[in-house]
């Protein structure tokens, strides 16, 4: 099992990313919120990973924040969803604000996220309830308020870090995330809500 890689970024898109390790270049699959996060090519850079072994197929998932991996593995174990879905919903939804909605009965938020209908969402909250509580998310335990905050300041420092990887400066990407966050809102739509308002 590979769990974590550390190595030079040789390339990079919203879905993909190649790590050099000593000349030897690992193809990584990551869902957007990671890929916002990625440093620009040619830096160093540490991704947990879940390595996948199919009979047509080795892959690699990768991603910035073990809590993030930990989720990923919880999802892939329900019934109906694959590492294809479990990337997908980790694009919408970190690890911390998945583990929000479980603890919220939120299917709201699930339910827009891309392929997921209101039954799937259903069956994540239930085959996700105890397998949630069993990960060590002190937020989770620890009360509402305390896990909305970590999960805001995540999210807003992930945003402007993307729209500075984008080009915009600093300042301008923190005026534009304050300017555009709203309650509920996914990495995603926060995104594209600051690009929107500083067209």
């Amino acid at each position: 099992m590979i769990g974590k890689i550390t190595g030079t970024l040789e390339e990079k898109t919203t879905h993909n990313v190649l790590i050099n390790v000593q000349g030897l270049c690992y193809e990584v699959e990551v869902p957007i919120s990671t890929a916002f996060a990625l440093p620009e090519k040619g830096q160093k850079l540490a991704l947990y990973t879940h390595f996948v072994v199919r009979e047509d197929a080795q892959l690699l998932y990768g991603f910035a924040h073990k809590q993030d991996r930990d989720m990923f593995r919880v999802l892939i174990k329900v019934n109906g969803v694959g590492p294809k879905m479990g990337i997908t919903i980790l694009s919408g939804l970190d690890g911390m604000a998945l583990a929000r909605c479980v603890a919220e009965d939120d299917i709201t938020t699930l339910v827009k996220l891309p392929g997921i209908g209101k039954k799937t969402a259903e069956r994540l909250l239930i085959e996700l309830r105890d397998k949630v509580k069993a990960l060590t998310v002190p937020e989770v335990q620890g009360g509402q308020a305390q896990l909305e905050t970590v999960y805001r300041a995540s999210i807003e420092d992930e945003a402007e870090s993307a729209l500075v990887a984008l080009g915009y400066r600093p300042q301008d990407a923190a005026k534009a995330i304050k300017h555009a966050k709203t309650e509920g809102q996914t990495l995603e739509s926060l995104i594209k809500a600051a690009l929107k308002s500083m067209l």
